[in-house]
């Protein structure tokens, strides 16, 4: 049984089973410059870093970073870059407008 919660139940034969929805798509972040695929969080920092960005705050599970100018702006990831999802990447590129873009991988 999936533990995701995510799926429609329907009755086939007498029978009720979830069914999963076909697997959205994959999507990854594109650093605009290079037209490099980001692959790990070592990377998305340190490609950041020259765009004025800067470690702000670090548990466990998340990474934290700001605008060293003083903005207000934080872009929050998660520390496993398995985890890193769309709206993740959007969030980066929405603050970043030149520089990344998200595609379907």
């Amino acid at each position: 049984m999936s533990g995701s919660g995510a799926g429609v139940w329907v009755f086939k034969n007498g029978v009720m089973q979830l069914e999963q929805p076909a697997a959205a798509s994959r999507k990854a972040l594109v650093y605009v410059p290079t037209n490099e695929v980001v692959r790990s969080v070592e990377a998305l920092e340190r490609r950041l870093g020259t765009l004025g960005w800067e470690r702000y705050y670090e548990n466990r599970s998340i990474v934290q970073l700001h605008k060293r100018d003083g903005g207000a702006d934080l872009i929050t990831i998660p520390r496993d870059f398995a985890n890193l999802r769309s709206t993740h990447m959007y969030d980066v590129v929405v603050k970043n407008r030149d520089h990344f873009k998200v595609v379907d991988a």
